[in-house]
């Protein structure tokens, strides 16, 4: 099983048969930022799926519908939020093919699609955080489910996105994941650590992978500060830099 990290909240995943690629969006679509993550050469001979968890243009990207007219196993998993209909696709060049080939998801609900299962949870911002299961793999991405705690916005809105968060988890706490990729976010300074210190003491993963991390990879060493408890470190993977591969 072999992961990179593309950039931001952007991973491929490559198994023996399957590819997925999860919120991946071109490197100048955020103001202020220049990722430079870049999706590698696709194995025609695998099914691919491309994953959208919700349309912030840092996690949505409509230019990656183009790979519809390159690969011809490719099919896209977005969050309903995302939804565009059939003329305006074809409106800006992307051709019935792409339209044939999405499937747009509501949140709290399972899907077949091709040779992979999908559930999905309500996030506590936009869209939906998938649980993906593809060659016996379990994967979890949570797009911005995350406990979003922000100073100044009053106790009623962190209170609602701390239960929101804490119910998502409880939905999957029965669930073995072989890989996760969960948001540690720098804006909210002191508070950053709150959802993946969460996810880690609840939820059963092997490879857990921070992300939403702005290119700042610095966090990841910080919160492993707070603990000497070695099983609980080696889950976390430290990610360095974008395009870096990760092989299990």
């Amino acid at each position: 099983m072999k992961v990179i990290f593309l950039h931001h909240s952007s991973f491929y995943v490559e198994l023996e048969h399957t590819i997925l690629i999860f919120d991946y969006f071109q490197g100048n679509r955020v103001n202020g930022f220049q990722f430079g993550g870049e999706i590698p050469p696709i194995d025609t001979a695998k099914s691919c799926y491309v994953f959208a968890s919700h349309r912030h243009q840092d996690h949505f990207d409509m230019d990656n519908l183009k790979l519809a007219g390159q690969y011809p196993n490719v099919r896209f998993v977005f969050s309903k939020d995302c939804k565009m209909s059939r003329n305006f696709l074809i409106k800006h060049g992307y051709g019935e093919t792409a339209a044939d080939q999405i499937t747009y998801t509501a949140p709290e609900r399972s899907y077949e699609i091709g040779d992979i299962k999908i559930k999905t949870l309500a996030s506590t911002d936009a869209g939906v955080a998938f649980c993906v299961e593809a060659e016996g793999k379990q994967i979890y991405h949570a797009g911005d489910l995350h406990w979003w705690y922000w100073e100044g916005v009053g106790d009623l809105v962190n209170g609602r996105m701390e239960r929101g968060y804490k119910h998502a988890m409880r939905r999957i706490a029965d669930i073995h994941f072989d890989l996760a990729f969960v948001p540690l976010d720098p804006r909210q300074g002191k508070d950053a650590f709150k959802g993946i210190d969460y996810f880690m003491k609840h939820i059963d993963a092997d490879h857990v992978f921070p992300m939403h991390m702005w290119q700042d990879y610095s966090l990841i060493t910080a919160y492993k500060k707070r603990t000497n408890n070695d099983y609980f470190l080696s889950r976390i993977v430290d990610i360095t830099k974008e395009n870096e591969v990760f092989k299990f």
